[in-house]
């Protein structure tokens, strides 16, 4: 114990004391004799950055639970590792709770780690989280810093899933109908595609991804142009409605 407290930076006393509170897991016993490992001290220089940015105690043993229920899904889900399917272009980040917290500051909620759990947003690996997109965690960085609450984000985010996934089945049922279809009605176990007809396929789908996101891209931007001319001219109306009432 007192090798650990001083790797850690901390007192014996205050080793003792995150035991009770149970900030840190327990340590291996063989007889009378505690063996820390590498688990604890990792955990223990996590609770003093936490504090530094100026969590408390019991939002951090809140946070840590949180942590290790992800850790539990994570394992019996099997998603240790972040699968990025062919069709996406993200780049996973690992990140340590503090550089997690270093992102969002108090924002680092219980609730907030749970829905980003549940989106699939973060996973947890070992002692650290996997955000499944480096542009995902620029841009939610960038919203909050600007001041939008990291929840309001994450509603935000789920709601963009469901229409991402709604476009995402608009695409797919197009390739199934069009380019599938031959290939779908024939094929069984007994009679598999070809390999010139998986490879025609591969040719087509390879063809088709760039025009998806394209498609998506240019209907967003001029909604967006839409949308923003709208509320434009909403606040222009609005204020001259407001100049007539003063005259």
């Amino acid at each position: 114990m007192p090798e650990l407290a001083k790797a850690a930076g901390i007192t014996v006393r205050t080793l003792r004391f995150y035991r009770e509170r149970k900030l840190i897991p327990a340590p291996r016993r063989e007889g009378r004799i505690a063996w820390y490992n590498e688990h604890h001290l990792a955990r223990l220089r996590t609770i003093g950055a936490l504090l530094e940015r100026g969590h408390t105690l019991g939002g951090i043993a809140e946070l840590l639970a949180a942590f290790e229920s992800g850790r539990d899904v994570g394992e019996l889900l099997g998603l240790e590792d972040t699968i990025v399917t062919p069709w996406s272009e993200e780049t996973p980040v690992r990140l340590t709770p503090e550089q997690l917290a270093d992102h969002f500051s108090r924002d680092v909620t219980p609730e907030n780690l749970s829905t980003s759990l549940d989106l699939g947003y973060l996973t947890v690996d070992g002692d650290e989280f996997v955000h499944i997109s480096q542009r995902l965690l620029d841009a939610s960085t960038d919203l909050v810093a600007n001041g939008i609450p990291l929840a309001a984000v994450l509603e935000a985010g789920r709601q963009v899933r469901a229409h991402a996934d709604a476009l995402a089945d608009l695409f797919t049922t197009l390739i199934r109908t069009h380019v599938l279809s031959d290939v779908l009605e024939r094929a069984s176990a007994e009679d598999p595609p070809t390999p010139e007809e998986v490879s025609r396929i591969a040719r087509t789908i390879e063809k088709l991804r760039p025009l998806s996101k394209g498609v998506v891209e240019a209907e967003l931007s001029m909604a967006m142009d839409r949308r923003v001319r709208t509320e434009i001219d909403e606040w222009l109306r609005e204020r001259e409605g407001e100049h007539d009432s003063g005259e």
